[in-house]
């Protein structure tokens, strides 16, 4: 069996993978959430957008589960500071989670107009509610959380739901929604028919420099306003899980340090704005490019997310000293070997289902088969 310092590096990288995972499993849904009410010229045109994502939606938000497990599991003291300190915001999230199965199963229940855009303009909600807080939340890692410990590891969170609301986590709430209205625009282009899919592919192309600004805008600020987070002294990859063992301190720039060490890393965010460029110059032509492209666009944005952080998973901006890394914020030895265990077991599982998901439901949804369906999905 692996040691514990390998341990606690392969479950870091495993929860980079199902956090990428849910980005761009669920990340096509909430984009077409979002665009679909803007895109669909008539019902049936949104529809049409709507069948793409409807028969899909439930099995894409595994990843989702999966995250939470893993996070519960693997690292305890981040989801109880997280869950607890952000709950607010995870309400917000969960609330619109729930709300997008009773649009898809209420929106075509009666034919009125008015009732049917109420319930598209609910979906929209329930596309971009998460994403927004999910890109706000990733800005927050970056200007630290205010929660600390006591001496017996009890957390205190300090901080409140609006004070998340500053004007860096709130650009990285807009990089997230440029980011999937791209990755939506490219699904929602390969997986309708005309006309839909041209106005998908003009939204796409509409989103990917949105994106790519924003991006290059969060990385300049990052090098040049915000404190990052430096371990001085006392961590120890093998040794216990306890914070309060460290020292750390904010120095500005810290945040850009570990593309220094490792300049491979540098690769991450030069691969997330080439991507973005590919999925827009392909959109129109070869959708299926463009789709690859979005979604590599979303594993790139968090990979360097993870390299500028690593090792921090959540850092404390009232008491530095409580923040929480990979060295100590982990469940036992034993318990991340039989988890990952469990890991090798059931994610190739969860991946040959989603794979045999997606060939069964192949093929683009196009104005006829709408209008041949009726009103069931």
């Amino acid at each position: 069996m692996f040691d514990y310092e390998v341990l606690r590096l392969i479950w870091w990288g495993l929860l980079g993978v199902l956090l990428i995972g849910f980005a761009i499993m669920d990340g096509f849904d909430l984009g077409v959430g979002m665009l679909f009410p803007f895109l669909g010229r008539n019902d049936n045109e949104r529809r049409a957008f709507l069948e793409t994502i409807e028969p899909v939606w439930d099995g894409n938000q595994v990843w989702f589960i999966l995250g939470g497990g893993a996070v519960f599991a693997a690292w305890p003291p981040l989801y109880a500071v997280s869950f607890s300190g952000f709950y607010v915001a995870m309400f917000l999230v969960l609330a619109a989670l729930i709300l997008r199965p009773v649009g898809f199963v209420f929106r075509n229940k009666l034919p009125d107009a008015r009732w049917r855009r109420t319930w598209d303009w609910a979906l929209f909600v329930a596309g971009a509610v998460p994403t927004l807080v999910f890109g706000v939340a990733f800005g927050n890692l970056f200007l630290g959380v205010p929660f600390h410990f006591d001496e017996s590891m009890r957390s205190f969170y300090t901080g409140g739901f609006f004070g998340l609301l500053t004007p860096f986590a709130l650009l990285c709430g807009a990089v997230s929604l440029s980011m999937i209205c791209l990755h939506g625009a490219s699904y929602a282009a390969l997986k309708t028919g005309e006309p839909m899919a041209g106005r998908a592919a003009g939204a796409a192309r509409i989103a990917a420099p949105v994106f790519i600004g924003l991006f290059a805008l969060a990385g300049f600020w990052l090098w040049a306003g915000v404190d990052g987070y430096v371990i001085t002294g006392g961590a120890d990859p093998a040794g216990a899980s306890n914070p309060l063992l460290k020292s750390v301190v904010r120095a500005p720039g810290a945040w850009l340090e570990n593309y220094g060490r490792a300049p491979v890393t540098v690769l991450f965010p030069l691969l997330a704005i080439a991507a973005a460029a590919v999925s827009a110059l392909s959109v129109g032509r070869r959708a299926g490019v463009a789709f690859v492209a979005s979604a590599l666009t979303i594993a790139m944005t968090i990979l360097t997310a993870g390299a500028s952080l690593f090792p921090f998973l959540l850092p404390s901006s009232t008491v530095p000293t409580s923040s929480l890394t990979v060295w100590d914020a982990s469940s036992s030895r034993t318990t991340l070997g039989i988890m990952l265990v469990a890991a090798v077991i059931f994610v190739p599982i969860v991946l040959a289902y989603t794979t045999w998901v997606f060939r069964v439901m192949r093929g683009a949804v196009t104005l006829e088969h709408v209008a041949h369906g009726g009103d069931n999905y």
